[in-house]
């Protein structure tokens, strides 16, 4: 049963992060109303159990639009290093063991990558968001997925305060800069959470006003 209902033109994003909420919110600048799930404190914590971020994303986005009966956006995103074969990638949120523990699963990459050197220190942030939308027939939901990726390298040691996660290490290629260091409209431009969210505007805005 749908957790609340509401206008045409609110979109749930799956997630409990204000600051991914935010940062959608900025992205959309206006162009509907956006909740994150503190809004619906009875949804379910769905498993991310693919095994790939378009999966989970979708997985998310499903459960989240079930739920509330009103479209919904979910993103799974995460970090892959080139010296860790790709890792921590799906695992990023969970990289030190629990969920969520930025500080932690930072520190643990950092100190796998100790012995690294500064020419293979390189990593990619990725991004898959996925949209859906359930009309009367859940056989027939729109349901659209895109991915966003920005390139760069990782430093040994954390540098500022914006973002979170593993933003206090990763420097973007041509920037001398983290993305924690980052204005937010900044790191919003080239981001990939920002590249993946702004390729799925299009579809959130033009499902909602056909």
């Amino acid at each position: 049963m749908p957790g609340k209902s509401s206008s045409a033109s609110t979109v749930v994003l799956a997630t409990r992060n204000e600051a991914k909420v935010r940062e959608l919110a900025r992205i959309l600048e206006g162009a509907v109303e956006l909740v994150g799930l503190d809004t619906f404190p009875d949804a379910p914590d769905v498993a991310e159990t693919g095994a790939t971020f378009e999966e989970n994303a979708l997985l998310k986005a499903r459960a989240i639009a079930a739920h509330t009966g009103l479209p919904a956006v979910a993103d799974d995103s995460g970090l892959c290093v080139d010296a860790l074969n790709g890792m921590p990638g799906i695992f990023s949120a969970r990289w030190a063991g629990g969920h969520g523990d930025d500080k932690a699963n930072l520190d643990l990459v950092l100190a796998q990558l100790a012995d690294v050197p500064a020419g293979r220190r390189g990593a990619h942030f990725f991004c898959a968001a996925a949209f859906v939308l359930y009309s009367g027939d859940r056989a027939a939901a729109t349901e659209h997925v895109v991915t966003g990726q920005v390139d760069g390298r990782l430093i040994r040691a954390p540098r500022g305060s914006g973002g979170f996660g593993y933003d206090p290490i990763f420097v973007p290629d041509g920037f001398d800069v983290t993305t924690a260091e980052m204005a937010a409209e900044e790191k919003d431009a080239i981001s990939h959470r920002g590249r993946a969210f702004r390729a799925l505007v299009p579809f959130i805005t033009g499902s909602l006003t056909v």
